[in-house]
């Protein structure tokens, strides 16, 4: 039973190939040789010969139209590259005649340097600011001392250097925060028209072992790259604290390599070192030696005519933001509720008061051009309270009595009474 079975499966597919007719499958052999032949007779010379015909206007419209695309995009970017290119596509080449009567001038190097910008700059290291002294109000002893430490040496290099002061000074700038010492670093950077680095403190420090000095000698390395330059180190108390005996090492190494990199065996001419902190006294002293940040300028609290000095500044002279007629920026300065502002605050007020103005605008749909008024700068008094502390203020004072400059009409010689005789008070129980 079995090998019957087996027997008339295997006569099936017999049957269903007998069953197909003999002309059926001639025409199907016939169409798979057609197919072959076809296949094989596809490239001949007379289509080899149409093909490159077709790509090369193809390849020339696309080039031509990619032309154009550029001439069009370029146009909207700059005016003198769009001619230059014109210029090159439809003007004929220049004659041998032409050529040699072409040369650089002094000028055409003049035009360069204004578009051609140094490696540091396109990396974004190195900038100069925007701030200029228009933008900080008061502080004119402090500007004083720091034209004489870094715009001096730049612009009058000769006689510093006949007078032996080759060393460029650093300048630590101290005080209450929020009173312009960034603003100050900035703007005597836009004046000298130097690059500037801003670094703040923290950001250097690292986590992993040898980072944090690799990010400090990269700090002066690209400073030294942009000279002159000047290096401002924000919160300088976080990057180099006083050292001791339990500290951690790594900190130990970050201020050593600060310590290098200021006043090492590489001069840094052409550098200079600018540093703000809020906190002088927990800096380590050995950054504060001359060579390094040698001059410590402290940054008061404004006065009441400082105040008004900085609000003029704010507010461009009362145009930007737009004041109404009844505002007096010298009351505000004068006024009580301003004292212990600093140059934050006051810009603080000024602007919860274009926002007090904004909200009454909005509620009225007023159309015409905003402008702040008196009312509003006096809502804006009961929201802004001064950064300051009372218990702040004390400490305050004191870093002002070390590092404050001494004007010339506080220095008064010291009177000593001249009828009063000396008495030796180790000498006089002895003769007794």
């Amino acid at each position: 039973m079995i090998s019957q079975i087996l027997e008339d499966l295997k006569s099936v597919p017999d049957n269903k190939s007998s069953e197909i007719p003999e002309e059926r499958k001639v025409e199907s052999f016939k169409n798979s040789n057609n197919l072959i032949e076809e296949v094989t007779i596809e490239p001949s010379t007379s289509n080899q010969n149409n093909v490159p015909k077709l790509n090369n206007t193809n390849n020339t419209e696309s080039l031509q139209a990619t032309l154009e695309m550029d001439i069009i995009q370029e146009n909207s970017k700059s005016p003198d590259l769009t001619g230059l290119l014109t210029w090159l596509r439809n003007d004929p080449p220049l004659s041998s005649e032409r050529l040699s009567n072409l040369s650089i001038e002094h000028s055409d190097f003049e035009t360069a340097l204004r578009i051609i910008q140094p490696s540091a700059k396109r990396e974004g290291f190195a900038t100069v600011p925007d701030v200029t002294w228009d933008n900080v109000g008061s502080l004119q002893d402090i500007r004083e001392e720091l034209q004489m430490a870094i715009l001096a040496p730049i612009r009058h290099s000769e006689h510093f250097t006949a007078l032996g002061l080759t060393a460029p000074t650093g300048v630590l700038l101290c005080g209450p925060p929020g009173c312009g010492k960034t603003l100050l670093a900035k703007a005597i950077a836009n004046e000298a028209g130097i690059n500037f680095i801003s670094v703040k403190g923290p950001e250097l420090l690292n986590m992993y072992v040898g980072e944090s000095e690799k990010a400090v000698r990269q700090c002066f390395i690209r400073a030294r790259n942009s000279v002159p330059c000047v290096i401002f180190f924000d919160e300088l108390d976080a990057l180099c604290p006083r050292r001791s005996e339990g500290d951690n090492p790594a900190t130990s190494r970050v201020v050593n390599q600060m310590l290098t990199e200021m006043d090492g065996v590489e001069e840094r001419q052409g550098v200079f070192l600018m540093a703000a902190s809020n906190r002088p006294d927990i800096i380590d002293p050995a950054v504060l030696r001359p060579g390094r940040l040698d001059k410590i300028l402290y940054v008061d609290l404004p006065t009441s005519a400082d105040r008004v000095d900085i609000l003029r500044a704010l507010t461009k002279n009362s145009t930007k933001p737009k004041l109404a007629a009844d505002v007096d920026l010298k009351e505000i300065g004068y006024n009580n509720k301003c004292d212990g502002y600093t140059g934050a605050d006051l810009a603080a007020l000024i602007r919860e008061a274009g926002i007090e103005a904004l909200k009454e605008l909005m509620d009225m749909h007023y159309s015409g051009q905003p402008e702040i008024s008196m009312r509003h700068i006096i809502l804006a008094f009961d929201k802004i309270r001064p950064s300051v502390q009372e218990k702040d203020i004390k400490h305050y004072e004191k870093l002002k009595r070390l590092y404050s400059i001494k004007k010339k009409s506080d220095d008064t010689p010291m009177e000593t009474p001249i009828d009063t005789p000396m008495v030796d008070v180790v000498m006089e129980p002895m003769e007794t």
